[in-house]
C-alpha cells in the first residue's frame, strides 16, 4: 500500500479503529498545507506514539472536564456561590434531561406540532359560519365573540353629572354599563329606515343589537320590526313622536313615554323595560313619567356611529368596557350610504379596538 511522504494513509487507518471521526478530522488531501501554517509549508502528521499520548491526555482531560461540569451543574441547581463569590439562584430547566439542554430534535418536533395545531385552529375559524358571513358582507375582520352573560347583572347607578333633583327611586341614567368584560353595546334609534338587508346581515353575523323605536316612524310597517323581534332583538321605547321632552309639562311627557309603552305592548306583546329620551334630553318629570309605566333604566350613549366616522362623548375618543354605542335607522336619502355600510364601519372600529358586541339586556 502506497502512502504519501508523511504516512497519512497509515495514520488514518489506525485512527479509524479508535476514533470514529479520525479520517474526517484529517486535513484535506490538497497540497498538505495545514490551517495556520505559512503558505507552501506543510505540517507533518504525528507518529503513532504521539497519537496515542494525545488520546490518553485528551481522555484524562475530558474526564476531568466532565467531573467539573457535573459539579458546576449540581451547584447551580442547588444555588449557592459561584466562582466569583456571588450568590446564584437555582437554574430552572425547561426541557430535556435535568441539567442538560433539551434535545434539538424534540424541540423541533414540538414546535412543528404547535404550528400544525395553530394552523388547524386558523383553518377551523376561517370556515366558521361567522367568518364566512363576515367575508360575504365584506367586513375587514370577523367580529369577536362576546363572553357568556354575567350570572348577576351589575348594579347600575346614574352617571355623575346626569342626576336630577330628588332622584330617589327613579330609573338610573347611564352611558356605560359597569363591567370588566371587553364588550360594548350597539343600539339603533327611531325606525325611519326599514332595510331588509340589515336583518339578514345582523342575523348571519350573529351581532346583537337593541332598537329604540318612535311610533310615528314605525307605524307604517310594524311587520318589519316584528321580524326583527323574532330574530332576538329587544324593542325598546323612544317615545311616540320624538319630541324634546325637557321642554314639555309632565302630562305631555307622560303621554309621549307611557303612550309608547302601550303602543309597543299592543304591537309587540311587551312593555319595554328600557327607555331612551329623544336627543338625550330629560328632567325629573321625564324619569318620573317613565317609572310610572314600567321603565327600569334609561341608557344613553358613550359614542355615536355614522357610515364614515364616529363621534365620542369622552375626551379620549376611545371605547371602554361596557360603552353604549348609538346609531340610527337611516339610508341613502340621508347618509348616502345604506345600513350594511353603517354596520361595516362601526364593526371595524369595535373589532380593531379588541371589543365584542354583547346584548345590552343581558347586562341591564
Amino acid at each position: 500500500m502506497r502512502t504519501n511522504r508523511y504516512g497519512r494513509t497509515w495514520v488514518c487507518m489506525l485512527l479509524a479503529a479508535a476514533v470514529a471521526s479520525g479520517c474526517a478530522a484529517e486535513p484535506s488531501a490538497d497540497d498538505g498545507r495545514h490551517a495556520g501554517a505559512p503558505r507552501g509549508v506543510s505540517k507533518p502528521a504525528p507518529g503513532p506514539e504521539s497519537q496515542h499520548e494525545a488520546r490518553r491526555q485528551g481522555a484524562a482531560g475530558g474526564h476531568q472536564d466532565t467531573l467539573d461540569e457535573r459539579k458546576e451543574t449540581e451547584r447551580t441547581e442547588k444555588g449557592g456561590k459561584g466562582k466569583d463569590g456571588k450568590e446564584e439562584r437555582p437554574q430552572v430547566h425547561t426541557g430535556g434531561v435535568k441539567g442538560r439542554p433539551a434535545d434539538p430534535a424534540e424541540a423541533l418536533a414540538d414546535y412543528a406540532r404547535r404550528m400544525k395545531d395553530e394552523h388547524a385552529a386558523r383553518i377551523k375559524e376561517a370556515q366558521s359560519p361567522r367568518a364566512v358571513a363576515a367575508r360575504r358582507w365584506r367586513l375587514k375582520q370577523t367580529p369577536l365573540p362576546a363572553p357568556a352573560p354575567p350570572r348577576r347583572k351589575p348594579v347600575i347607578h346614574t352617571r355623575k353629572g346626569f342626576e336630577v333633583d330628588d332622584p330617589e327611586g327613579l330609573p338610573p341614567v347611564f352611558t356605560t354599563v359597569p363591567t370588566k368584560d371587553r364588550v360594548v353595546f350597539l343600539t339603533i334609534d327611531d325606525g325611519a329606515e326599514k332595510d331588509p338587508e340589515l336583518l339578514r346581515m345582523m342575523s348571519e353575523l350573529e351581532i346583537p343589537y337593541s332598537a329604540f323605536l318612535s311610533d310615528y316612524l314605525v307605524r307604517d310597517n310594524y311587520g318589519y320590526f316584528r321580524k326583527m323581534q323574532k330574530r332576538g332583538v329587544t324593542l325598546s321605547n323612544h317615545t311616540i313622536n320624538h319630541r324634546y321632552l325637557r321642554g314639555l309639562p309632565y302630562a305631555e311627557q307622560k303621554e309621549e313615554v307611557c303612550g309608547q309603552q302601550e303602543r309597543m305592548e299592543e304591537q309587540f306583546g311587551k312593555r319595554p323595560r328600557l327607555f331612551r329620551p329623544p336627543y338625550g334630553a330629560y328632567n325629573r318629570d321625564t324619569l318620573k313619567a317613565a317609572k310610572s309605566c314600567g321603565v327600569k333604566a334609561v341608557p344613553l350613549w358613550a359614542a355615536e356611529a355614522f357610515p364614515d366616522h364616529m363621534e365620542w362623548r369622552e375626551a379620549d375618543r376611545d371605547l371602554h368596557p361596557g360603552d353604549i354605542i348609538l346609531t340610527h335607522f337611516r339610508g341613502d336619502a340621508e347618509w348616502k350610504a345604506d345600513m350594511p355600510d353603517l354596520i361595516r364601519q362601526v364593526m371595524k372600529v369595535i373589532t380593531d379596538k379588541g371589543f365584542a358586541v354583547a346584548r345590552l339586556e343581558d347586562y341591564v
